[in-house]
């Protein structure tokens, strides 16, 4: 296995916070690097996202493209430019030898990772190229939620499966491993089964025990913590039309809420409007680390309401602190969070109602809390799932 050389293209990462498929990416790399030679591609905002993340302090190779000038013409420039490298990189990138020791690992499915990495299977044929699809875009005329009454956010879910219409011939043709979030995911290369692998998330329960040891008696704080990225799928504008609800029927109930992103603005307008300043609490993103886990065990539940997801390893970092969790009831659900759970049907009062009964019931709550924590710390930890994979990739 020494001779073996995993490649990593990882040029969709970027922004402050961390999407479910770039830390998949990071703690594997993190992992395999002890283990084979591993180089990753980005640009400079995901080479900032992978030292936030200390991944320097592992053997990691790092090759880093200059795109950090489009930034000032704007997402869509900056979009194009990445794509224009990716394509350059497939023609222009080099290995050693054609020969199955050298892996290639898309870390997204977005065209700045696919196209090169196909490129270069093309000029390689005999190299492995695993794949990552973590989610299948929703129908455009559904939009990110898969229930009704709830708003969909039709345009980007547009222009996200547009992007999946391109890729995923690439994939289905080329491919020698196609890596997918749940077991309703196979399905999309039917007649790849063979091929694909299911990547359940993960969580550093390493650091969590190390953390919580030191750290046993603390003072709870908030009665809910959100964890993710302020994206339309994860229903954060939603969350607070939830958490008005709540704070109608428990006044001073608190939601602290860590994350960032493109609905960041929408939240704030949203917060002011129901005049809860006092009652939610706005972090940004927050590193891993002592502040994160100071506020996951502050917590009494931990709230996960997207309305379109294929995992939600955000939800189970928190869960790990012994926080049971409240969720909708989405398809993906089943096979990630058996346990630890509550999912609701569908609905912000419905979701607001569960709240309230697991916060006037301490009893559930903290039943519910030790089946998550449990769980997460039994199934789902990196070292774990690193391992697993490396195994059916090599």
């Amino acid at each position: 296995m020494d001779r073996k050389k995993i490649t990593i293209f990882a040029l969709a990462a970027h922004g402050d916070g961390i999407s479910g498929g770039d830390r998949i990416f990071i703690e594997f790399a993190r992992r395999w690097s002890k283990k084979v030679l591993v180089e990753v591609i980005v640009w400079e905002e995901g080479y900032q996202m992978c030292l936030r993340q200390k991944l320097e302090l592992s053997k990691v190779k790092f090759t880093v493209s200059k795109l950090e000038k489009w930034k000032k013409l704007g997402f869509l420039m900056t979009y194009f430019a990445s794509v224009v490298e990716g394509v350059k990189l497939g023609i222009f990138f080099k290995f050693e030898s054609d020969k199955n020791e050298n892996i290639l690992y898309s870390a997204s499915d977005f065209l700045m990772d696919v196209l090169p990495s196909f490129i270069i299977k093309i000029r390689y044929p005999k190299i492995k190229w695993v794949a990552t699809w973590y989610q299948t875009a929703p129908n455009p005329l559904k939009g990110f939620s898969e229930f009704s009454d709830i708003k969909r956010y039709r345009l980007t879910a547009l222009l996200y499966w547009l992007s999946q219409k391109l890729v995923k011939p690439l994939i289905d043709r080329s491919a020698d491993k196609i890596l997918v979030n749940n077991e309703t995911e196979k399905e999309q290369f039917i007649k790849r089964l063979n091929d694909v692998v299911v990547v359940l998330g993960a969580v550093d329960t390493e650091s969590i025990n190390e953390w919580t040891v030191k750290n046993r008696k603390i003072k709870k704080k908030y009665d809910a913590v959100f964890q993710g990225r302020f994206h339309p799928q994860k229903g954060v504008v939603e969350l607070i039309d939830i958490w008005k609800v709540v704070s109608d029927i428990i006044p001073n109930a608190k939601l602290a809420m860590i994350g960032d992103g493109p609905l960041l603005a929408k939240v704030k307008a949203k917060i002011e409007n129901y005049r809860l300043e006092n009652n939610i609490k706005l972090f940004g993103y927050v590193y891993d680390g002592p502040k994160k886990y100071g506020i996951f065990s502050q917590s009494k539940i931990v709230v996960h309401p997207s309305f379109y997801d294929s995992g939600g390893m955000a939800a189970a970092e928190a869960m790990a602190f012994g926080l049971p969790c409240v969720g909708f009831d989405l398809k993906a659900y089943e096979s990630y969070y058996p346990k630890g759970m509550v999912k609701v049907k569908v609905g912000i009062d419905s979701f607001a109602q569960v709240i309230v009964r697991l916060l006037n019931n301490s009893k559930i709550r903290e039943k519910i809390g030790r089946e998550a924590e449990k769980y997460i710390k039994s199934k789902m930890t990196w070292n774990y799932r690193s391992e697993e994979i490396l195994s059916k990739i090599v």
